[in-house]
């Protein structure tokens, strides 16, 4: 499997699955970095951090949250995608439609590193319902 199709298949599927796929794709050492801003910003380094601190709160602090990836930009090692988060926060019902772009590091087939660019000011509209 290329680094695309393992990328390529993170952003396919019901959250199962996408978490399914992320977990078998993850390195045992490995950086993810949530973009300064995000109101779930921090680097982790293991599945339990993030799990905690990004994956449980985006479920259950948001209606239909998902990442839409738009394009995919191959670069041998690293992968870019391009997309919108869209969703609805729970408590506001504010809706969101935020561009991102995400910047994967594979090595041997396992991701390393991951960094977020998002456009955080939508999705602070959506948090306050604005």
């Amino acid at each position: 499997m290329t680094n695309l199709e393992i990328i390529k298949g993170i952003y396919q599927g019901n959250a199962e699955q996408i978490a399914k796929n992320l977990q078998a794709a993850l390195a045992p050492k490995f950086e993810w970095i949530e973009a300064a801003g995000f109101p779930y910003a921090g680097t982790f380094h293991n599945l339990d951090e993030l799990a905690k601190n990004v994956f449980v709160r985006l479920s259950t602090e948001w209606i239909d949250y998902r990442a839409d990836a738009e394009s995919f930009y191959d670069a041998g090692d690293t992968i870019i995608v391009t997309g919108y988060y869209r969703g609805n926060y729970r408590k506001t019902n504010g809706r969101m439609d935020a561009a991102f772009a995400h910047i994967w590091t594979l090595e041997n087939g396992k991701i390393v590193k991951y960094v977020q660019n998002v456009d955080t000011k939508k999705v602070w509209d959506a948090i306050e319902g604005v």
